[in-house]
């Protein structure tokens, strides 16, 4: 794992952000407003990012920050902590459990930690590239033999025919087996987990997708944007084990022929 100095920051990272998130969740005083991109936020989502702003500026006062609520503070600094303090604000603010807090290291413009916490299920996912583990425990991709047996996940399917190719998405599912919506970053939790395969994203910013990065290459799987570039510069995601992404790219690229 990486630098355990960082690795344990990270942890009290997700400790502290996650009491707050608790305490909103179905929380019957929640209020649900709009920003200007129309995509809605609460006041989970701002005091979260708060609360982890000041604990990377008192412990690292050197370091950067971009955060989804708050914006971009020393950017350029050797190392750079990326935040999403909701990723699904949609099914955190409905009572749903599909979200998630995304927290990345970058060191030198490059994700070395990435971690994604489900407070309200106590489960926090932690990989470096190399290694990934679930509340400590390493996790691997599951080696599933055919895209005809695969499970893949989308956060949703509208976003796909706004900004993708939705007929060779439709290429895709009549590929593989099962088509769920457990989406946004719990869905690649799932995949690093091995309870899913394939999980799509036609439309990402450096919050939404950074820290999935060593996430994913840490439990073995492969990550690229949606026409296989590096995802570190990418604006979508396929993530995949390594036996069906090259498959799956070959459909949603173009590769392959579109059926009806």
């Amino acid at each position: 794992m990486a630098q355990n100095t960082f690795l344990q920051f990270t942890e009290l990272l997700a400790e502290k952000s996650g009491e707050i998130i608790t305490h909103w969740y179905d929380h019957p005083d929640l209020v649900i407003d709009e920003k200007s991109d129309e995509t809605p936020v609460t006041i989970a989502d701002r005091d979260a990012e708060a609360a982890m702003r000041d604990l990377i500026r008192k412990h690292y006062p050197e370091h950067g920050i971009i955060g989804e609520e708050y914006g971009r503070e020393n950017d350029q600094a050797e190392y750079v902590w990326v935040l999403d303090p909701i990723d699904g604000t949609i099914s955190f603010s409905s009572g749903s459990p599909l979200f998630g807090t995304l927290i990345c290291l970058l060191k030198n413009g490059q994700p070395i930690l990435g971690a994604i916490h489900q407070p309200v299920l106590k489960q926090l996912c932690i990989g470096d590239g190399e290694t990934t583990t679930l509340n400590g425990r390493a996790v691997a991709m599951r080696e599933t033999a055919s895209l005809s047996q695969s499970t893949l996940l989308t956060t949703d399917i509208a976003n796909i025919e706004q900004y993708q190719d939705i007929r060779r998405f439709n290429q895709l599912h009549r590929s593989i087996k099962i088509l769920r919506t457990w989406g946004d970053c719990y869905g690649y939790l799932l995949l690093a987990t091995g309870k899913a395969d394939i999980m799509l994203d036609p439309i990402m910013n450096p919050w939404d997708l950074l820290a999935l990065i060593p996430i994913i290459r840490g439990a073995g799987g492969v990550i690229t944007d949606w026409q296989g570039n590096d995802p570190v510069i990418g604006k979508s995601a396929v993530a995949a084990g390594k036996n069906l992404h090259s498959e799956v790219l070959e459909i949603l690229d173009g590769s392959a022929p579109v059926g009806r």
